[in-house]
Formats: structure tokens, C-alpha cells, sequence
């Protein structure tokens, strides 16, 4: 749910931007199969890139980190 003026982030979008090995091989397999719950689950638990990194890409795109009340 995007805020009126914002645009929301994009699922994998980092990921794809920065050009992850893990993802892009991800983007080659059929999303439900075997071999991409696989690849997906890796990104879950072993993660190549820190919070960090995000973060630090997120500002230099422009996003800001909004939060409910």
C-alpha cells in the first residue's frame, strides 16, 4: 500500500539491482519449482549481502523506511 507521493519497494528489487548471483539464478528457474524453493531458501538463510548494504542502497535510491503509528 503505497503512501500518495511514494511508490513502494519492489520485491527483489536490491537483489536484482546489485546483480546477486543467488537471485540471478533464481530469475532463470520456474517460481514454485524445486529448484528455485531451493535458491530462495538459501536467500533466506545465508543471505550474500548485510542489512547494511541495503540500507545504504535504499537511501542512495531514494526510499525512505516509513513505520505505522
Amino acid at each position: 500500500m503505497a503512501i500518495e507521493g511514494y511508490v513502494d519497494y519492489k520485491r527483489r528489487e536490491y537483489c536484482n539491482d546489485v546483480k546477486c548471483p543467488v537471485q540471478m539464478e533464481m530469475n532463470t528457474k520456474k517460481e514454485g519449482s524445486e529448484e528455485y524453493e531451493k535458491l530462495r531458501h538459501k536467500c533466506q538463510t545465508a543471505c550474500l549481502h548485510t542489512t547494511w548494504e541495503f540500507h545504504q542502497w535504499l537511501n542512495k535510491q531514494g526510499y525512505e523506511i516509513v513505520k505505522r503509528k
